[in-house]
């Protein structure tokens, strides 16, 4: 077991599920709503804490989140220095879930400030063995990357969602780094393989790709691929790349290598598109 802390973004998600996506200027019924916590790195510590791990969440929070705040606590994830924003209203997605394809398209709405490096440096990372972040603010990730890359003994992630102005500058800083389809995109690679073959240095990262699967590059250069399960219906995609993201941590800091630990995580990641919500078992 290891602990692992968890920075970034805490959200209100309110997803409606429909029977088809609604063509523009429609109305459309919705079969099902829910409301749950999401947000990447949440996400990923809840995951994570079903797996066994210790973990904790840092981030900012409105004075009251009851969703959020129950989820932690209902998964054991401590939470006790997240940073509360006075008048802050939750950050919160709206999700439209396509029941007939398990898509999802997502409306985000944040009035609230990233988490300050201030903050990520007043606390004590005495005992984490792993720290994982959610690339955000690049002004502020910096700082708190350098912060965590300097204490001894603790390993780095950094979760590369979306693309970020000057970003890539921090790629030497990880010891792994999670990459997402729509950067490699955004970056013109029409493939996970390109996009890891262009790191400049040696790295361990992955990128995940959908229902082909995901590769990952080992420090030597290895390129590994895992094919993702066929599934007969898909239910509910949102957070699957969290979940990947939290078995592929999950195992790197267990001792797993890298060529066992990224089909587990693809097999994790397709069993969760196959019902609702983050609960590994059903």
């Amino acid at each position: 077991m290891s602990r692992i802390l968890c920075v970034g973004v805490a959200t209100l998600d309110i997803v409606n599920r429909v029977e088809v996506y609604p063509v523009e200027d429609s109305e459309v019924r919705a079969s099902a709503q829910v409301q749950r916590m999401g947000g990447n790195a949440a996400n990923t510590a809840i995951v994570l804490a079903q797996l066994g791990e210790r973990v904790s969440w840092v981030g900012n929070l409105p004075q009251s989140a009851p969703i959020i705040e129950q989820a932690f606590a209902q998964h054991g994830v401590e939470f006790a220095h997240a940073r509360r924003i006075e008048d802050a209203v939750t950050p919160t997605s709206y999700i439209l879930l396509s029941a007939r394809t398990g898509s999802r398209s997502i409306v985000h709405y944040r009035d609230m400030p990233e988490y300050a490096a201030a903050d990520f440096a007043d606390l004590d990372l005495t005992g984490f063995d792993w720290i994982h972040f959610e690339g955000r603010a690049v002004d502020q990730l910096a700082p708190m990357l350098k912060r965590a890359h300097s204490a001894t003994g603790i390993r780095i992630s950094l979760e590369v969602e979306k693309p970020r102005s000057g970003i890539e500058a921090l790629f030497d800083l990880p010891d792994l780094l999670l990459f997402s389809p729509d950067y490699a995109r955004t970056k013109g690679f029409s493939d996970a393989q390109g996009l890891l073959g262009s790191l400049p240095r040696p790295a361990v990262a992955t990128c995940t790709w959908g229902e082909r699967g995901a590769w990952a590059v080992d420090r030597d250069g290895s390129l590994l691929h895992a094919a993702a399960p066929v599934l007969h219906r898909v239910v509910d995609t949102v957070g699957a790349g969290d979940v990947f993201n939290a078995a592929i941590l999950h195992a790197l800091a267990d001792g797993q290598s890298l060529d066992r630990a990224l089909p587990a995580a693809v097999a994790l990641a397709s069993a969760k598109c196959s019902r609702d919500g983050l609960a590994l078992s059903p």
